[in-house]
């Protein structure tokens, strides 16, 4: 196997984050005594989480305010009067305990981790992710975890992959590869930094005209068969 430095993208590639989303917000919800709205609102405050996340990753916003201008227009938009700084901390709270890996994620690191080194790097909260990690079981094969809230910048920007690829004992760019669900953030990250990259692309969804993968996996017990014929 050519690879030995393995950058994997955290949410909707080795954790199901849409899983845990969908948890913590009926949580919280229940926990403002609003369960019953949980139906109705968590669609709309799904659109706003994902605008608001992309104008981060423009640097248009600031990540503090996100956190919780996403309820504030959720329970604006439903009428409901309830805090959004609470509602936030709440959330933010339950997050680390409602993980639930993708199938295959423990077995993948592994034996990744057993040829070289997997560095974590997430456009995510660094308190919420570090402890999501390690409620996960997978820590012990990650050699580093890279936020863009400690880099200051987020993915796809090429700084934040130097951030990165300067947290391995050693870094080759012919010998890296980034794995991650997503084509604007991680495949174009990879485009611009100058190194390979694996689409988990478990939808099936096509290519939207920006720069392609070098591979594509469906499951993530295809991707050790992908990089393995590359050796």
């Amino acid at each position: 196997m050519k690879y030995r430095q393995f950058l994997f993208d955290l949410d909707d590639t080795l954790l199901d984050f849409k899983a845990s989303e969908r948890l913590s917000f009926e949580r919280t919800l229940a926990a403002l005594g609003l369960a019953a709205e949980t139906a109705a609102i968590f669609p709309h405050y799904q659109r706003e989480n994902a605008a608001l996340w992309a104008e981060f990753e423009q640097g248009r916003v600031a990540k503090d305010w996100l956190k919780v201008e996403r309820f504030r227009r959720a329970f604006a938009h439903h009428g409901v009067d309830s805090d959004p700084a609470r509602a936030s901390t709440h959330y933010l709270d339950c997050l680390p305990q409602t993980v639930v890996l993708i199938d295959g994620a423990a077995q993948l690191c592994e034996r990744l981790a057993a040829i070289g080194e997997i560095g974590i790097i997430t456009n995510g909260i660094e308190a919420v992710q570090t402890t999501r990690i390690a409620n996960s079981g997978l820590a012990p094969f990650l050699s580093f975890v890279a936020t863009s809230e400690t880099c200051g910048h987020a993915k796809p920007d090429a700084r934040f992959f130097d951030y990165a690829a300067a947290r391995f004992r050693r870094f080759a760019k012919p010998e890296a590869i980034i794995v991650g669900d997503r084509l604007d953030a991680d495949i174009a990250g990879a485009h611009g930094f100058g190194i390979d990259s694996c689409w988990f692309n478990p939808a099936d969804a096509a290519l939207n005209g920006g720069p392609a993968p070098t591979y594509q996996a469906a499951r993530l017990d295809e991707i050790e068969a992908i990089l393995a014929v590359t050796a």
